[in-house]
């Protein structure tokens, strides 16, 4: 009933704090995305480079965000730079490595016989190899904005705003409500891109592939 009371007395503050964390989610992962996609189709070009590129994604992505928001705020200073700069380092390698999987996984006879009725390196791309990608590319994506929105929690420790704030500040006054007025709709926002991304997911996938799933 407290729980209830606080959320209510807050409303207006919690909602402008989730349409916050909400961009800081959908601007990183967008980056991410301008960034990992045509990086992986590069890496499918190249693929003698794809396992260090890969590999070195992977160790950026083990290092803690506080480790990443500590360098972040040495170099860029407090605010929403800072965060949206490292959040998007975080949401590169789950779009990166399924755009490189996606890509590398359609079958060649496919490739052979676009290739066969005269069309192009890029028409393939496009036309085939990408459609056929799509799926994989999308999980990558359903995965990075998962963990984006816990990761932007974070953010509120260098004046970003989100809903890390609440809970930063429960931490720090010892209040159980600031804290799960940040940590109860982080988590449902958390499901909700999951399954919002999913449905898409689905419908985007082709019937045929679907069955074979």
């Amino acid at each position: 009933m407290r729980l209830i009371t606080f959320f209510s007395k807050n409303s207006e503050a919690m909602i402008a704090s989730l349409g916050q964390h909400i961009a800081l989610v959908l601007i990183s992962v967008g980056l991410g995305m301008v960034i990992a996609i045509p990086l992986g189709i590069l890496l499918t070009r190249h693929k003698k480079a794809a396992p260090t590129v890969l590999a070195l994604a992977g160790t950026v992505q083990t290092i803690p965000g506080l480790v990443m928001l500590g360098f972040a705020l040495i170099f860029m200073g407090i605010g929403t730079l800072p965060a949206l700069a490292v959040l998007t380092i975080y949401s590169i390698l789950p779009i990166l490595r399924n755009t490189y999987t996606g890509i590398t996984e359609v079958l060649p006879s496919y490739k052979d016989a676009a290739k066969g009725i005269g069309m192009t390196k890029s028409q393939v791309l496009f036309k085939v190899e990408l459609p056929l990608a799509l799926p994989t590319i999308v999980s990558g994506i359903r995965i990075s904005a998962v963990y984006i929105v816990s990761w932007a929690t974070l953010a509120g420790m260098i004046g970003a705003g989100g809903l890390g704030d609440w809970i930063w500040t429960g931490l720090a006054t010892y209040n159980t409500d600031y804290i799960l007025a940040g940590a109860i709709p982080s988590a449902i926002l958390a499901f909700a891109f999951s399954a919002l991304i999913g449905f898409l997911q689905k419908l985007i996938t082709p019937r045929a592939l679907r069955r074979n799933a």
